[in-house]
């Protein structure tokens, strides 16, 4: 079979396969979001999750038509229930991307294609822990597909 090349025509076939992304960051990974998503196939499919600290963050970003983006901001969010505590910095991101990964990632056992979904993690420390093991050891998804902040030392090669 020989490959066909990416582009723009090649985008609008209904037969083109589109690997599904699921990315996150925070406050101080803007940049390096605006890199990746710079990066992007403008056919890209998936999920966006921003967690910041108030909606003074917001910003318009370019991403591509077919993923969705999420601003969670801590500032109306609460911390864990039942604390009456507010909620700290990537409690809202990990909360939310578990929940959504719980209900819409394929596992290793329903992928229908091992490379069926980008994993780019560039939120905080603490968020991105918890995202990253409860992909691994609750959902089974391989930790060489996970990328994370290098200085995080997150070894993600299960």
């Amino acid at each position: 079979m020989i490959p066909t090349p990416h582009n723009a025509s090649v985008c609008r076939m209904s037969r083109h396969t589109r690997v599904q992304h699921l990315i996150t960051a925070d406050e101080n990974s803007l940049t390096e979001l605006e890199v990746l998503l710079a990066t992007l196939p403008i056919c890209s499919t998936g999920r966006v999750f921003i967690e910041i600290p108030d909606a003074s963050w917001q910003a318009d970003l370019v991403i591509p038509a077919r993923m969705t983006l999420t601003w969670l901001d801590r500032s109306v969010r609460s911390g864990g229930p039942g604390t009456g505590r507010g909620c700290v910095a990537g409690e809202a991101l990990s909360r939310a991307v578990i929940a959504w990964s719980d209900e819409m990632l394929c596992t290793a056992d329903d992928a229908p294609e091992p490379d069926g979904t980008r994993i780019f993690l560039l939120g905080g420390f603490l968020g991105t822990a918890d995202i990253v093991d409860h992909l691994t050891n609750d959902l089974g998804i391989a930790g060489g597909g996970i990328h994370t902040p290098e200085r995080f030392g997150l070894s993600t090669a299960r």
